[in-house]
């Protein structure tokens, strides 16, 4: 038995999940990761892994009293935006029915302490200034509105049973671990740095850009992006203050400095020494024009100061990953 506190990871085995693991283990915790492994991989999981799926009260009753679970970094959910207005069914049940059940069993194991992956796009569309977390929320795809839903129920939880969580709000997350063991690695890679880095490599056949026509300098989609790593130490330092009593909150984690699509391409560019090839084409039905963080409360709040996230770093790590995790394919460009 181990003496260091037990954190339930759903989703652990995915992108975000899996760094908070390893950040989790650097801080002398004890990580358990939960992941159905449907996108996520078990050669990224951490310590201890349970495969089980977040509406599988069952198996999630189980690991909490064989764990002794004292908190959970909840990021198990489904996270596409176009697929999600496409099929919306599939992100209220993953991701909004699915944490009902997540508090149920947390709740009846009496652990009431969880921080939540949430999402800037709780904010849908907004205009050319960081957003505050007193922005209005308003989604325009089912995945924003899937995430708002779940904060929402997160304050009625705090409001009526003292349930302690933070929603951290994060903007477009990117780079990887940069001693190179993991990285972004999907079956179908939608997220614009490492779709760009895959086309270079010959393994997309086609880059798009989606939309050159948005009210923007270059006419290409604003977003602010911060490293992975930092995300993983955002979210260690909200564990910290719940153990110690906090009651919790939504906060937003970002830089404050938005980058639009080209200017993204240009950085990957710099970094390789290539131009990504690419073809434009109509904007999604689901994509805000501009969304970039104030980040403020999160300095102020949580005491999160992010030092991976220069564009040149997030680029440089995902660049040195992905030849790792994917070859040069025989007839790439460059």
């Amino acid at each position: 038995m181990s003496n260091r506190p037990a954190i339930l990871v759903t989703g652990g085995a995915g992108y975000i999940g899996s760094h908070c693991c390893r950040a989790l283990e650097a801080a002398g915790y004890l990580p358990i990761t939960y992941d159905n492994l449907s996108t996520g991989h078990r050669s990224f999981a951490t310590g201890t892994l349970v495969v089980g799926d977040i509406a599988d009260k069952a198996t999630l009753a189980r690991t909490f009293a064989e764990h002794d679970i004292v908190a959970v970094m909840h990021f198990a959910a489904s996270s596409l935006v176009g697929e999600s207005v496409t099929d919306p069914q599939k992100y209220y049940l993953n991701n909004f029915a699915g944490t009902l059940a997540l508090l149920e069993t947390m709740r009846a194991a009496g652990c009431a302490r969880l921080v939540f992956s949430s999402s800037g796009a709780v904010y849908g569309n907004a205009d050319s200034k960081a957003l505050p977390e007193s922005h209005p929320c308003a989604p325009i795809n089912p995945y924003g509105a899937s995430k708002w839903m779940v904060e929402r129920a997160l304050a009625d939880y705090r409001s009526a049973y003292g349930f302690g969580s933070f929603a951290l709000r994060y903007f477009n997350a990117a780079g990887a671990d940069p001693a190179g063991g993991i990285g972004e690695m999907r079956e179908v890679e939608t997220h614009l740095i490492p779709r760009a880095m895959m086309a270079l490599q010959g393994h997309v056949p086609e880059f798009a850009v989606f939309g050159d026509d948005y009210d923007t300098p270059d006419g290409t989609a604003i977003r602010d992006y911060i490293h992975v790593t930092d995300l993983a130490a955002a979210h260690v330092l909200a564990l910290k203050l719940l153990l110690d009593g906090h009651s919790g909150g939504a906060f937003n984690l970002g830089t404050g400095n938005g980058f639009s699509v080209r200017e993204i391409l240009a950085a990957i560019a710099s970094e390789t020494g290539r131009e990504v090839p690419h073809v434009v084409r109509p904007r999604r039905p689901g994509d805000p024009t501009y969304l970039v963080a104030d980040p403020s409360a999160a300095r102020d709040t949580l005491n999160f100061h992010p030092t991976h996230s220069d564009l040149a770093t997030i680029i440089r790590t995902a660049w040195a990953w992905h030849k790792k995790a994917h070859p040069l394919k025989a007839g790439a460009p460059g």
